[in-house]
Order: C-alpha cells, then structure tokens, then sequence
C-alpha cells in the first residue's frame, strides 16, 4: 500500500512538473513571438509609429494561454527587452519605452490579459471577439494617451489609432481564428 502511494505521489508530482515546464515554455514561445511580430514594421506615413505584427502575436497570446499565462508572455517580452535585448522593432533597453511605441508597449501585458479573460468566459466566438477588440481598445488607449503626453497634441487620435485599424480588424480575426484553436488543443496540456 505504502508502495502504491509513493508511486501515485510521485506520477502527480512529475506530472505537476511536467505542466510547469511546458507552461514555462509555452510563455517563452509567445514571448519570442512578441518579438518576431516586431520585426516585421512597415512605416505608416505620418506616425512614429509602425504597423507591426505584435498586436496579433499580443491577442494572440492572451486567447491561447490564458489570461494569466498571455500576461506573463508579454511581461517576459518587455522585460527582455528592458534588459537590452533587440526584441523591440529597432532594438532594446530601457529609454526604448521612452519613445513613441513606449505606450503601446507598456500596454501588452494588459491586452493579453483581457483578450484571455474574455476567451475563457465563453466557447463561443463572441467573447474571444469582444475580448480582442477590447485588448485592441486598451492598446490604442494607453499609446495614445503616450504620444499626447509626448506632445503630439491634437492629432494624437489620427496618429495614435485611425492609422492602424484596418490592420487591427485583420489581426483580430486571425487571433480569433487561430488562438481559437490553440486554445482547445493547448488547454489539457497546459491546465
């Protein structure tokens, strides 16, 4: 009997570790992909600020880890960047969060967090939806909110949002569609 226990306890705890590290690397993963999306800027005249791709990876991640698990990506992302690495679009450190893109950037660990809450609250479409355009909302709010506090004044809205919805509602949908299914297949793995 004793036996029996102290196998059952040690297959929870290897599965327990087993979950932990496939978390962890799960967060690594969305991390990165922060980071790829970054390097992949297209200028968009008259804004500092370019059209990238981590917004999506950002949605992205809070739809198929979780609110918890998408908030850690992107904490791990900013503070790999602090650091000095060159995962932001043109490089990395500290006063990188000073420039145009600082508000934005400071802003990705909240959207995912939202995008993932939403996604869990329902299997429904609609809620993952809701929850991306609202993780999109705050985005948008707190660059713009940035790039006023920068001295961009009146034109903050033009510069700070209306540039960048058409790409907005493209990677809404593809973080819908995709996180979607990334969710269903990650979540048994990931608890």
């Amino acid at each position: 009997m004793i036996t029996a226990n102290k196998t059952i306890s040690s297959g929870t705890r290897t599965a327990r570790v087993e979950r932990s590290l496939l978390r962890a690397l799960a967060v690594v993963v969305f991390a990165a992909l922060t980071a790829m999306g970054a390097k992949l800027a297209v200028p968009l005249p008259g804004t500092a600020v370019p059209f990238t791709l981590q917004v999506f990876a950002v949605l992205l991640s809070g739809i198929a880890l979780g609110p918890r698990l998408g908030a850690s990506s992107q904490l791990l992302y900013l503070g790999a960047g602090i650091a000095g690495l060159p995962v932001f679009m043109a490089g990395g450190g500290l006063a990188y969060l000073l420039g145009p893109t600082g508000g934005y950037l400071l802003a990705f660990p909240v959207a995912a967090a939202i995008a993932g809450w939403a996604a869990g609250r329902s299997r429904g479409v609609l809620p993952m939806i809701a929850g991306a355009v609202l993780g999109v909302a705050f985005i948008h709010l707190a660059g713009m909110s940035w790039l006023a506090a920068l001295g961009a004044g009146s034109v903050t809205f033009r510069v700070g949002v209306l540039s960048f919805l058409p790409g907005d509602v493209l990677k809404i949908a593809l973080a819908v569609l995709i996180g979607g299914r990334l969710r269903a297949r990650l979540r048994g793995a990931l608890g």
